[in-house]
């Protein structure tokens, strides 16, 4: 079992985290270049944001949202 749970270890230290490593190795050499994977995370997080804000305002545009002031259907009577 001991011989396992090396296997393991070895397969996460040297093979599934290589790209960390080598992050981290080249962030003593370019700060940007070691921050290129979380530039690229924002950049499709502002994407989907915007996205989604035009998306919600076409909604909007269209008045296809029910809005009432209560909170919960059972507090009002149904404004249809």
């Amino acid at each position: 079992m001991k011989k396992f749970f090396e296997g393991f270890q070895f397969f996460m230290e040297e093979v599934a985290f290589a790209p960390l490593n080598a992050l981290r190795a080249l962030e003593l050499e370019s700060w940007f270049g070691a921050n290129i994977l979380n530039w690229g995370f924002m950049l499709i997080g502002m994407a989907a944001f915007i996205y989604w804000m035009k998306q919600l305002k076409g909604f909007n545009d269209n008045n296809e949202e029910r809005r009432y002031v209560v909170s919960h259907s059972f507090l009002a009577e149904d404004k249809q």
